[in-house]
């Protein structure tokens, strides 16, 4: 069965274009730095980003967790939203890999008071207090919020002043760009290190990109050999990213309007309740105001070819994608309603 699904735009697969691209990719050892289609890909990222530079890694945790282990020395203590994804989704690493102690702030769909944020940061003048070596942040966060520029250079502002370097997971990034119809630079130029997806909307199969200062980038090169993350001819996933930063980043603002189309269809049957202001990327979240078995429901849609995961505290998340049309939208709202009325 051809499954709609909808659980996360990272269950895309490469489009034709990559598929063929990637048979022809050249190659080299990209340990040795003499893989040219990593390296184009590279230099295309931080050219993006108006950063000096910026590498491929297999992942976006460890993107993060690069940036982590390579701004902070162990024993620091890491300011970040309390419901960002480097504390909820990446399993206790900053602890294991880094050695540092997240200091977790109220968060307002990924946003700290600022005042809070500023009063919080440490020195190490004391010597039972441990020094801020980072300040997080996310944008677009994972709530499908995006922030506006004006924090974000409020919070770099702090940073600045304060002389702690700040790292953004941009993991979809380029969403938070089209939704404030800016280039994505805009957004990364209020933080020292930015991480993005290739594999989160992109189409791309594998990766993501850390990117900063050349010197940053040659330290973090260093530890993503010390994580494992060192790979050979990667050429070959390098290329599928290139296709996917020159043509997929320009049409996400699609999966936007796909997802409001969703939001707009599930907020007509009775027992849903959206909220459309909040969706400023690919993310519908949707309250189901009556009592529902989450395995139940996820199995029902499940047998009507729908992937989705289970409703958390009641509350389910849809994501649109390259492979989402109006089709699948019509049939995923069909068998909702079909769902919950019997």
């Amino acid at each position: 069965m051809d499954y709609i699904d909808l659980r996360s735009d990272t269950v895309t697969w490469p489009t034709e274009e990559m598929r063929k691209a990637i048979l022809e990719a050249e190659v080299g050892d990209d340990v040795y730095g003499d893989d040219p289609t990593v390296n184009r890909l590279q230099e295309m990222a931080a050219t993006m980003l108006h950063k000096e530079a910026a590498l491929f890694v297999p992942t976006g945790t460890m993107g993060n967790q690069l940036a982590i282990l390579t701004h902070t020395n162990r024993g620091d203590e890491v300011i970040i939203p309390e419901d960002n994804h480097i504390v909820v989704h990446e399993a206790g690493a900053p602890a294991l890999l880094s050695g540092v102690n997240l200091r977790c702030l109220p968060s307002d769909k990924g946003m700290m008071d600022l005042k809070k944020a500023e009063s919080t940061i440490r020195f190490g003048n004391d010597i039972h207090e441990p020094e801020t070596g980072l300040i997080c942040t996310e944008n677009a966060h994972s709530t499908g919020v995006v922030h506006p520029l004006s924090y974000m250079e409020e919070l770099y502002d702090i940073a600045k002043r304060n002389d702690v370097p700040l790292h953004l997971d941009g993991a979809r990034i380029f969403n938070a760009a089209s939704y404030l119809k800016v280039d994505a630079w805009r957004i990364a130029q209020y933080s020292d290190s930015v991480m993005f997806c290739l594999s989160k909307g992109l189409c791309a199969p594998i990766g993501s990109m850390l990117a900063g200062t050349k010197n940053f980038i040659e330290a973090a090169r260093r530890n993503r050999k010390i994580l494992g993350g060192a790979m050979r001819q990667v050429g070959i996933l390098a290329q599928a990213g290139i296709i996917a930063l020159d043509k997929m980043t320009k049409r996400v603002h699609e999966d936007r309007e796909q997802a409001l189309y969703l939001a707009k269809l599930l907020k007509e049957i009775p027992c849903l309740i959206v909220d459309p202001d909040d969706i400023h990327i690919n993310m519908v979240f949707v309250k189901i105001n009556k009592p529902i078995d989450p395995v139940t429901l996820t199995e029902a849609l499940k047998n009507d070819g729908i992937l989705v995961n289970p409703p958390v505290n009641g509350e389910m998340r849809f994501v649109t994608h390259y492979y989402i049309g109006r089709q699948q939208i019509e049939k995923t709202v069909g068998s909702m309603k079909k769902i919950l009325s019997s």
